[in-house]
């Protein structure tokens, strides 16, 4: 299969949606497909990664940053530019994972040279529209969205509950293509005391941690309010936000007694991850939330939403802590009674690490492939 994927976050941006791309193209090429990634130019980003199979290329297009979120960039709506690759490179399918302005170019290019199209639903900006100043403009962004995903043959989401959700909006065709985690990567022998002294940490010391981007739609407030009541019952406990993000200027002045760490990469996350005791991870904006996977595999305890990835894989009180959804004061409670109950957190975090064993990327390779087959034939989704 020949497979265009268009996307406007990949990395070296650090995020949940830029890592599973990756991890999709790479095990797409690796079996042997024949894959060409259309994403924005960033700083530092090299036309091809020595880690990329054989069969994977990349086009590079400007891009400009959102004037909200200056963090993040859109690529141009460079139609004709895609019109013109695909006339000469013909791909069997076009897989749009952005709804910005590239991905509305890829749309449309797509669509006039009778390209089969399959899209994915990865980031719920129609909610953060709400967390900034743009409430009211919430319905149109959800409009934009339906209209966008409509016109594919598919659109794929990580949940069962994700599609429920957007099919009770009025999206049509909506598949689930879950994601694995890298149990290989994220595992418990990663812990480093070394790594923990450095933070100040004695051993008997417990470590809650907060993996992500430092901004208001992770609700990163509430994870401070959470650390506090806990430290107010244990005043050993220590607090590392691993991650960067506008929010982390105003953190760091407010709380200088916590261990901001900063974005940290491949085996060295890892480490910062399996150097946890508690995983503490309020966001509400999630479609699935990689970094909770991620510390399960670290063997962590997770507290979360019961929705995305909570919901898909946790057993409240036996592999993590589940809270309804949108609760701040019972997440709050629920992390006071966390560390009350630290007899119990071996027992928890060893269950949260076998869960994530059987969360493969093999399997994730398998299904998109499959769905891919069957857009390219014109076949039905299967549910």
């Amino acid at each position: 299969m020949k497979l265009a994927l268009v996307t406007e976050t990949y990395p070296p941006e650090v995020n949940g949606v830029a890592m599973t791309l990756q991890r999709l193209v790479r095990g797409l090429a690796a079996g042997g497909h024949t894959v060409t990634v259309v994403r924005p130019r960033l700083k530092g980003a090299l036309p091809r990664d020595p880690a990329d199979p054989v069969g994977l290329s990349h086009v590079l297009v400007p891009s400009l940053p959102l004037p909200f979120y200056r963090e993040l960039r859109l690529g141009l709506p460079l139609y004709f530019r895609l019109k013109k690759l695909w006339r000469a490179q013909r791909p069997d399918v076009v897989h749009i994972a952005t709804e910005g302005g590239l991905g509305g170019a890829a749309l449309y290019a797509a669509r006039r040279l009778g390209l089969p199209i399959s899209s994915s639903f990865h980031t719920n900006f129609q909610q953060y529209t709400q967390q900034y100043m743009f409430r009211a403009m919430h319905d149109i962004a959800l409009g934009y969205l339906r209209g966008f995903h409509n016109r594919a043959a598919c659109t794929l989401v990580p949940t069962d509950q994700a599609r429920a959700e957007l099919e009770a909006q009025g999206f049509q065709r909506v598949g689930v293509l879950s994601r694995g985690v890298d149990g290989r990567l994220f595992d418990p022998a990663r812990r480093s005391e070394e790594l923990r002294r450095s933070w100040g940490v004695a051993p008997d010391e417990p470590v809650f941690l907060h993996v992500g981007r430092l901004a208001v739609e992770k609700n990163i407030d509430l994870a401070v309010k959470a650390f506090l009541r806990v430290q107010a019952i244990e005043p050993r406990a220590h607090f590392v936000l691993v991650g960067d993000g506008p929010a982390r200027g105003g953190l760091e002045k407010r709380y200088p007694q916590f261990h901001f760490a900063g974005m940290r990469r491949g085996e060295d996350l890892a480490a910062h991850y399996a150097s946890g005791d508690a995983f503490l991870f309020p966001s509400t904006t999630e479609t699935f939330g990689n970094v909770v996977t991620e510390a399960m595999a670290s063997g962590l305890a997770v507290l979360c939403y019961d929705y995305a990835a909570g919901r898909q894989h946790i057993r409240n009180g036996h592999n993590g802590v589940l809270v309804p959804f949108g609760d701040a004061e019972a997440y709050a409670v629920a992390a006071e009674t966390l560390v009350r109950r630290r007899a119990e957190w071996p027992a928890l975090r060893a269950a949260a690490r076998t869960t994530a064993e059987s969360i493969t990327w093999e399997r994730i390779f398998e299904s998109f492939e499959s769905t891919l087959e069957r857009v390219r034939a014109g076949s039905p989704l299967v549910r």
